[in-house]
């Protein structure tokens, strides 16, 4: 059999339009994962190669029961992403009126996303959170709920009609979703290249955040996501989820994370991969004193100082 890759399923769900772009995806057993936590699990059991998963949005941000995953148990490494515009359809059972919705369901990270469209449309509608947005829609199907916000490409797979199409609240919204694997060897370097990190403080002092951000901006590197999260033990106890443009193979990302690994109490590494949608034309050029060259040459500087070479 061909190795796996799980997915947040049902089948019909965003994430399986998203993971079936990747040109590998025609060469493994895609299986369907009934949440985000039991996708993961499958990698890190060694049931599936690797898992696909949202974690980011335009609307909301970062897609915090993914975030929370990685954040703990047995690490795991982000190898790659992908883009996926995302607009919503009103799914319902056949001869269904707008009127006759009293209950609709998607994800949780649907909501920010429609919910202007639902306070115009069906104020009076109660909201059920499931665990995908194609669930959502199975469980229409079943008579569980009256409607549900999906892909309209669902609608045929769960025996549903679209009643309305095209809703979302904000232009252009999209979804990022990453593929995770086992920790290995990052991929080679691409020139437009995005690493993940979470960081932990070793204790809470003024100044603190600033100290951690400042491992980044004193190398001239980029962040691109930084988000706080609960650790679990008390109001107030956070770790922060980094994205930051660059490789960890670049003098200056490499020099940052270990700033970083001196500082703080504990760093996790979730990987250096590809940025989707992205060329290295696309990529500002590093601020003058940054650049892998520049770095190299300090580094030499001070070796033939140490030698009395100066």
């Amino acid at each position: 059999m061909p190795a796996s890759y799980a997915y947040l399923g049902p089948e019909g769900t965003f994430t399986e339009v998203a993971l079936r772009t990747l040109p590998e995806a025609a060469t493994r057993q895609l299986i369907p994962y009934v949440s985000v936590q039991s996708a993961l699990d499958a990698v890190r059991t060694g049931e599936a190669e690797a898992a696909f998963v949202p974690i980011e949005n335009s609307v909301e941000g970062g897609i915090t029961t993914t975030l929370d995953e990685l954040v703990a148990g047995t690490p795991l490494m982000i190898y790659r992403e992908v883009l996926l515009s995302i607009t919503f359809a009103l799914l319902v059972r056949p001869g269904t009126a707008l009127a006759d919705i009293k209950t609709v369901s998607a994800h949780p990270a649907a909501q920010p996303q429609v919910r202007n469209w639902l306070k115009k449309n069906l104020p009076e509608a109660l909201w059920e959170s499931a665990a995908s947005n194609a669930d959502a829609a199975r469980l229409v199907q079943e008579g569980r709920y009256d409607a549900a916000f999906a892909g309209e490409f669902a609608a045929a797979r769960y025996g549903l009609t679209a009643l309305e199409t095209g809703i979302h609240d904000a232009q252009n919204a999209q979804t990022r979703f990453v593929l995770v694997g086992r920790p290995a060897r990052p991929a080679a370097p691409t020139g437009a290249d995005k690493t993940s990190v979470v960081l932990w403080q070793r204790d809470d002092h003024p100044g603190g955040l600033r100290d951690l951000l400042g491992e980044f901006a004193t190398r001239g590197v980029n962040l691109m996501l930084l988000q706080s999260r609960p650790t679990g033990a008390g109001i107030g106890n956070y770790c922060f989820c980094v994205d930051a443009e660059g490789h960890i193979t670049d003098r200056r990302m490499a020099e940052a994370l270990m700033g970083l690994k001196r500082i703080c109490r504990e760093v996790r590494f979730l990987g250096s991969y590809p940025r989707a949608e992205v060329s290295v034309a696309d990529v500002s050029a590093p601020l003058p004193g940054t650049s892998d060259g520049e770095f190299v040459a300090a580094a030499d500087w001070v070796a033939r100082c140490q030698d009395g070479r100066f």
